[in-house]
């Protein structure tokens, strides 16, 4: 079994940065995929990022390539999502994913303009 907590969402304005993190507990996951979701009020899901076990690889939504940066670190059963230039259309609650252990809860961004 394995539980995903996000934190570090808050409201920030146009331009700015934040940095969210997803701790996880429960069974080793260096060698699971993870990522991460967002979802905007009345959108569809939105594929944000995603890292391979072991950090081999990186992937991102076109509309955040260049800004975001995904990250982990197994040892600390954390992983990271640097979100630098924050545009009002990131706004929506972010969340984390781990293979097939589904998602945390989300947290949310808001984005003033």
């Amino acid at each position: 079994q394995v539980q995903l907590v996000e934190s570090g969402g808050g409201l920030v304005q146009a331009g700015g940065s934040l940095r969210l993190s997803c701790a996880a507990s429960g069974r080793t996951l260096s060698s699971i995929d993870m990522g991460w979701y967002r979802q905007a009020p009345g959108k569809v899901r939105e594929f944000v990022a995603r890292i391979t076990g072991n950090s081999m690889k990186s992937y991102y939504g076109d509309s955040v390539k260049g800004r975001f940066t995904i990250s982990r670190d197994d040892a600390k059963k954390t992983m990271y999502l640097q979100m630098n230039s924050l545009r009002p259309e990131d706004t929506a609650i972010y969340y984390c994913f781990a293979g097939g252990f589904g998602t945390g809860q989300g947290t949310q961004v808001t984005v003033s303009s």
